[in-house]
């Protein structure tokens, strides 16, 4: 026993034929400083509803004495929303005993533990909510993905080079405006958290590539883009569509800007190691082969100091009040895989999108492009996918495997659904710790495979 690690709690339910997830679950968290939530939902049901606190090297509190090898121990349910103790008993009906404990540890913003009703930022999950919106205005009949984005965004079209760049092109990363500005040091912060400048600055803006020749990742622009273009046709800001008709029929903890009346719940995320700086970033830039003046150089610069600005952004209040469509999503692992689930098939008589809609979602858009200018050389098999908004399966994110889609995020967070088996996941982690140049969070691929298993699908 000498120098190992104890096993970190793990508290929830999961049903019988899925006791080998939460123990996985566990094994994925070991190393874990942070707090993680996990959810499956299977045929709209709840199947695994597990939370951890972590091993406390963030301050979430000590690991309680008693807890056994297997990271499991008997103890009490902690308190939630209406709402969330309503699917909690979903959950508990017909599975095992609740494991785990109730962490009393903790005081306030920052220093709070990691509980069944925590929600945290969700970073890059939350471009598949602002995907949700655009979708529901697609099957409703007022939005098209091969509409031209100035149909309904005329401003769009001022610059140069835009004129056919289609609905389609935003959801898909083609567009060639991964950032807001052509200066390598990125928007300034009093822009970057004014949502109708951060718009004003990508209607001026002229596209680094011929829209749907090449993809990049566009890391912030993505939500504004399509977030925009929902604004135009629907009458209100994405993140109060979201709220009005996906949030609000699902009974969903999720949000783009967080309301004043759950900061309580809110937990931060922490960094495992530091960000880089524009210094590191500049070399990076350079060793892919871009010359330093560029204008996709600078727009990788640009998109790395404005992602860095956001995301101590979220670290305040303002931060998380205000509408960052594409990282600034907030909540709970539950209502990712509510979400998800609904995207797939009836949740409580809900559901949010049609099979054939799905299908369109989930189809490849980028497989046939390369990336933009000399970073084609850089193509391999794990490069990203993408569909209509949301990202297919990878060596580096591959999801529940072949027909699943989803969208991960920075740090580790990761939203999901495999149709064919009706499996929905969630995923909300607060250890920034994910280093997607390495291949697949350690913290996903053991419970990753024991859904897969009990689901049927394999290993």
């Amino acid at each position: 026993m000498s120098g190992r690690r104890p096993a970190p709690v793990v508290t929830g339910t999961v049903r019988p034929g899925w006791e080998a997830v939460r123990d996985a679950f566990a094994r994925g968290q070991a190393e874990d400083p942070g707090g993680a939530q996990l959810a499956v939902r299977r045929g709209g049901r709840t199947v695994v509803d597990l939370w951890t606190p972590g091993t406390g090297r963030f301050g979430y509190g000590p690991v309680p004495d008693g807890a056994d090898g297997a990271g499991v121990s008997e103890g009490v349910r902690g308190t939630g929303t209406r709402a969330e103790h309503a699917r909690r008993t979903e959950a508990g009906a017909g599975g095992d005993a609740e494991t785990g404990y109730r962490n009393e540890h903790g005081a306030g913003t920052g220093g709070e533990a990691f509980r069944a009703d925590s929600v945290g930022v969700l970073m890059s999950v939350s471009k598949a909510l602002v995907a949700v919106c655009a979708h529901l205005l697609i099957e409703r009949g007022v939005l098209d993905p091969d509409d031209p984005v100035a149909r309904h965004w005329p401003e769009f079209a001022a610059a140069a080079g835009k004129a056919g760049t289609t609905v389609a092109d935003l959801l898909a990363h083609r567009a060639g405006l991964p950032a807001y500005t052509d200066d390598p040091a990125g928007l300034p912060q009093a822009l970057l958290l004014d949502p109708a400048a951060r718009v004003r600055a990508l209607a001026a803006m002229s596209p680094v590539w011929d829209p749907g020749k090449a993809f990049l990742y566009h890391a912030l622009t993505y939500g504004d883009l399509v977030g925009e273009v929902v604004r135009r046709v629907s009458g209100e800001s994405v993140g109060r569509f979201f709220a009005r008709e996906v949030a609000g029929p699902l009974g969903l903890d999720l949000w783009i800007g967080l309301p004043e009346g759950e900061e309580h719940r809110f937990v931060p995320q922490r960094a495992v190691r530091p960000d880089p700086t524009p210094g590191q970033v500049a070399q990076a830039v350079e060793r892919a082969g871009l010359a330093p003046g560029d204008r996709l150089a600078t727009s990788l610069r640009a998109s790395s100091a404005e992602l860095g600005r956001a995301t101590a952004s979220f670290g305040t209040r303002r931060g998380r009040a205000a509408e960052f469509p594409a990282a600034g999503g907030i909540g709970d692992a539950r209502s990712l895989a509510r979400l998800y689930a609904a995207l797939v098939g009836p949740v409580d008589g809900v559901r949010l999108l049609s099979a054939a809609t799905v299908d369109r979602a989930r189809t490849p858009c980028t497989d046939h492009l390369p990336q933009p200018g000399v970073l084609h050389r850089l193509d391999g098999p794990d490069r990203s996918r993408f569909g209509l908004g949301f990202e297919l399966p990878r060596p580096g994110a591959p999801l529940l495997g072949e027909g699943s889609f989803g969208h991960a995020g920075a740090g580790g967070r990761l939203g999901m659904a495999h149709p064919e088996s009706g499996l929905a996941v969630g995923y909300v982690c607060t250890a920034m710790a994910w280093e997607p140049s390495a291949g697949p969070d350690p913290r996903w691929m053991p419970w990753t495979e024991a859904v897969r298993k009990a689901a049927g699908l394999g290993g």
